[in-house]
């Protein structure tokens, strides 16, 4: 809770800066659209919803189970963690296998790096992307120091890190290291839904 989806989901579909953000009850969804292969003979315009999951703990069970209605289908996943918060990028794995129904434990989202196995995700096929927020909130003094430190997340996962501030679009301006990030993973995303099953190409819808 808090870290900012909202805010990125905002800046993500509206390329703009959301002004005031509300608590996210239940699921928010929004939609972005996405040049697949950009300035290839391939390229087509897709729509990419997202979906706003809360990030509210509560009874861990009930809450839980509420949250697993939206883990359905998924074609890929948004990790996203608060730069200035620590337990936020440790919670990252807990959040990442309740998401791909592997945590089995109701015992609300936090973990110690201890309590991480790498094999759980070894076999995933569901593309993830790491994204850390406020990253304006780190003093230029620390950022190498809290960079440093979030920068196995992306290893672990087998993902590609984004950091940036919500509040500024220019973390995501086309062109940008950013932007060509996104870009891959949400073509990965379209892969997913559209070509791919077991590794083959078995479908293509217009």
């Amino acid at each position: 809770a808090g870290v900012g989806k909202s805010s990125l989901v905002h800046l993500l579909c509206q390329n703009q800066v959301l002004g005031n953000p509300s608590w996210t009850v239940g699921c928010s969804v929004d939609v972005r659209i996405h040049d697949y292969k950009e300035g290839t003979p391939e390229e087509k315009t897709y729509y990419i919803e997202l979906w706003d999951v809360g990030g509210s703990v509560g009874c861990a069970t009930s809450v839980k189970s509420t949250r697993a209605v939206f883990y359905n289908l998924l074609n890929g996943i948004i990790l996203v963690h608060d730069l200035t918060n620590k337990k936020s990028s440790q919670n990252l794995y807990r959040w990442s296998l309740e998401a791909l129904n592997r945590d089995v434990a109701p015992t609300g989202v936090l973990v110690t790096n201890g309590d991480y196995d790498r094999e759980q995700f070894a076999d995933n096929q569901i593309p993830l992307l790491v994204i850390g927020t406020k990253l304006d909130q780190i003093p230029e003094t620390k950022r190498n120091e809290v960079l440093t430190r979030t920068a196995f997340l992306a290893e672990d996962f087998n993902a590609e890190e984004i950091n940036l501030d919500c509040t500024n679009p220019r973390y995501l301006a086309a062109g940008s290291s950013n932007a060509v990030k996104l870009s891959r993973f949400f073509d990965k995303v379209i892969e997913k839904r559209y070509f791919l099953r077991d590794g083959n190409q078995v479908c293509h819808f217009s």
